[in-house]
């Protein structure tokens, strides 16, 4: 009976260890991925901080760029939120990084339905819900002023 137990306990300190294991390795690659997007807008100034119009009117290249950009920091906040789900300081960093992008959420979203699909549920909420706070709707889909 006392070797059940103490294989029980093994087996439960297994389960733990493998547990935390799981949560670190998401931790660690959560920070990872938010460092690199962080690199990237350090090296493209104006996507971190953009002139929509301009980007609008630029070339295919910079738009899709900046698509791109947006795309990233979103999977950056996605990541980094979902591991430290108790930290409000990683969601009140990506909100404050998402306000200068929501008008071209808005758009895509408008333009093409789907496109919110392609992230999780709790991120599209996320960001429809801080569309709302901006007063950022279609059509014209640009921030209020502050």
């Amino acid at each position: 009976m006392a070797q059940a137990a103490v294989a029980l306990l093994g087996f439960a300190a297994v389960l733990i260890q493998i547990n935390e294991i799981k949560s670190n390795n998401r931790a660690a690659g959560a920070r990872q991925i938010y460092l690199g997007f962080t690199d990237l807008a350090f090296k493209n100034p104006k996507f971190s901080a953009p002139d929509y119009e301009a980007i609008k009117a630029a070339d295919h290249d910079t738009r899709t760029q900046y698509e791109n950009f947006v795309s990233y920091f979103l999977y950056a906040c996605e990541e980094t939120i979902a591991a430290f789900p108790s930290s409000d300081e990683w969601r009140n960093s990506c909100d404050y990084d998402l306000k200068p992008h929501l008008p071209l959420l808005c758009e895509k979203s408008s333009a093409e339905p789907a496109y919110l699909a392609t992230y999780a549920p709790a991120t599209q909420q996320w960001i429809k819900t801080s569309m709302q706070t901006a007063g950022v709707a279609p059509p014209d889909c640009k921030l209020r002023k502050t």
